[in-house]
């Protein structure tokens, strides 16, 4: 996808009749830039340059529809696997261990989640990140949207990813989700106990021939299972999470009191103010020990 992004720069900037230099200088890069992806060879186009060339160049948006498959390619081939799957499945069903679903993150969760954990070089970068995620829910919306079924852990809610106005605003995101009747929303309780998808998130891909793919992820490894028998082990683990999960309406109430949570945190203290007023309330008790006389219980000495 790098090699036909750069051939289509080319074949552009030939028909522009602009040289490498001209191009770099409309666009604000070293023309060393523009020659790296032609060939694509070097790091690859940033979004923001994407749009740049396909302003610079009238390709009418075709650089910027190509950029996401450009993007992906910085993935593992597992990752990319599964994002190509992702994109044909007629069904999604997943177990959330940790977080938010991509599909279902508003913009600030997305931004807070992508922030962490990973090696960014800089801002650019997280928003070329958030603006791909973002990017890749507009299918939900699209005519060939699919059927999503989602199994939250409770301990997604628990967690104020971002902070709580964050946080509130995207329970409330799913809130909003659950009430479209191609979205199921379910959250397992922690009294269920333990269960089989503990070690980490799950999940199940019906593709348009009914054939099934499954995606299990931790917080640093990812793998996709192809192998029809290992899927359908997995598809087995995922029905019982859903049928162990509490019911839609009961799951919306949950959510909805986890939302009415952040707004009463909202005046909670931080951890270092706590600490500062634990301080504060020593000292003032030091202090009203002091003001009595100080006076201590005599000491008595064991008879001889």
């Amino acid at each position: 996808m790098a090699a036909l992004f750069g051939a289509r720069v080319r074949r552009l900037r030939t028909a522009a009749g602009l040289t490498q230099a001209e191009l770099g200088e409309k666009t604000h890069v070293v023309s060393s830039r523009i020659t790296q992806i032609e060939r694509a060879s070097g790091a690859k186009p940033t979004l923001e340059l994407a749009r740049a060339l396909d302003s610079v160049l009238g390709a009418d948006n075709l650089l910027v529809e190509l950029w996401p498959y450009v993007y992906r390619e910085a993935f593992p081939d597992w990752s990319r696997a599964f994002i190509g799957y992702s994109e044909r499945a007629v069904s999604i069903r997943e177990y959330a261990a940790h977080l938010v679903p991509g599909l279902l993150q508003n913009e600030e969760y997305a931004r807070a989640v992508l922030r962490v954990g990973l090696t960014l070089n800089s801002d650019e970068q997280l928003e070329e990140r958030v603006s791909a995620r973002m990017g890749r829910q507009q299918r939900l919306d699209s005519p060939g949207r699919p059927e999503l079924w989602v199994v939250l852990d409770e301990a997604v809610l628990k967690r104020p990813i971002g902070g709580r106005d964050v946080m509130r605003a995207q329970l409330e995101r799913l809130m909003d989700a659950a009430a479209e009747r191609h979205i199921k929303v379910q959250v397992l309780p922690f009294d269920q106990g333990e269960h089989d998808a503990m070690g980490g998130s799950l999940t199940v891909l019906t593709l348009p021939d009914g054939s099934e793919v499954a995606y299990t992820e931790g917080a640093h490894y990812g793998q996709l299972i192809e192998d029809p028998g290992e899927v359908r082990r997995f598809s087995l683990i995922y029905d019982r999470l859903r049928a162990d999960a509490l019911p839609t309406v009961m799951s919306l109430d949950m959510i909805r009191s986890a939302m009415e949570g952040c707004n009463r945190g909202a005046n909670v203290p931080s951890r270092s103010e706590r600490r500062r007023l634990a301080q504060e309330q020593l000292q003032q008790s030091g202090g009203r020990q002091l003001r009595r006389g100080g006076r201590r219980s005599p000491r008595h000495r064991p008879r001889p």
